[in-house]
């Protein structure tokens, strides 16, 4: 690796903490000695890059601190357009065209020496499998997720039954066929799982549930924990 990569890589590692990181903990990710490690830090003090801390005790990036927004490492690149890529496979239309511009605009922002990392990356995603038909408006699903907002649901079960439910939805997840929205149910009085293409109809109300987002989505991270033994991060 190159010191100046370096020095770009010891920033990319701080900024991920929100407490400090020992030169231990960065010679040990950047594969060279401590004493190196102590260098770079006095260099990038010395260019007046907010690091704060001692030898010994660990290393903060001030928060405030503030890169070019498309400073990315060859990895940053390939990793960003993979899961573009992904996206552009297996996403709702919206998000799919979303994610094909950004990679455009990943493309037309970084330095032409960084521009076949894109053109001919060393992954790729495979091609999705045929998925199944939404019931519902995902795009607009994901703008009432945001807002807070109620929607109103016809759901055909397994077994062919179907019912109506309000719910207050929490994620979309995007499997390979299918895709699950999450939501409490206030049917059930718990968390559920939804396959969109079993939702027969959908009403989209202008009715706030009254719950943050991230309390709601703490509450079924926790349930996804307790009731089924999946952890989330």
């Amino acid at each position: 690796m190159r010191r100046a990569d370096r020095l770009f890589q010891i920033i990319q590692i701080l900024r991920r903490y929100t407490r400090p990181v020992t030169a231990s903990m960065l010679a040990e990710e950047l594969e060279v000695s401590k004493r190196s490690v102590y260098r770079d830090i006095a260099d990038l003090i010395g260019q007046r890059v907010p690091i704060r801390g001692e030898a010994g005790l660990g290393y903060v990036l001030d928060r405030n601190f503030d890169m070019p927004p498309l400073m990315l490492t060859p990895d940053e690149i390939e990793a960003a357009v993979l899961g573009a890529q992904w996206v552009a496979e297996r996403g709702d239309p919206v998000l799919a065209n979303a994610a094909r511009d950004l990679i455009a605009k990943i493309a037309s922002a970084v330095p032409e020496r960084m521009r076949p990392f894109i053109a001919e990356p060393t992954v790729g995603a495979p091609s999705g499998s045929v998925q199944a038909l939404d019931g519902l408006d995902i795009a607009k699903a994901r703008l009432w997720i945001r807002s807070g907002r109620k929607i109103r649901i016809h759901y055909r079960n397994q077994g062919a039954q179907d019912t109506e439910r309000t719910i207050w939805p929490v994620i979309i997840g995007y499997a390979d066929t299918v895709r699950l929205l999450a939501a409490w149910c206030e049917m059930r009085q718990e968390f559920r799982h939804f396959r969109t293409d079993r939702i027969t109809a959908a009403e989209f109300l202008d009715e706030h549930h009254g719950c943050r987002l991230s309390d709601l989505r703490k509450r079924w991270k926790n349930h996804m924990e307790t009731e089924r033994g999946i952890r989330l991060s």
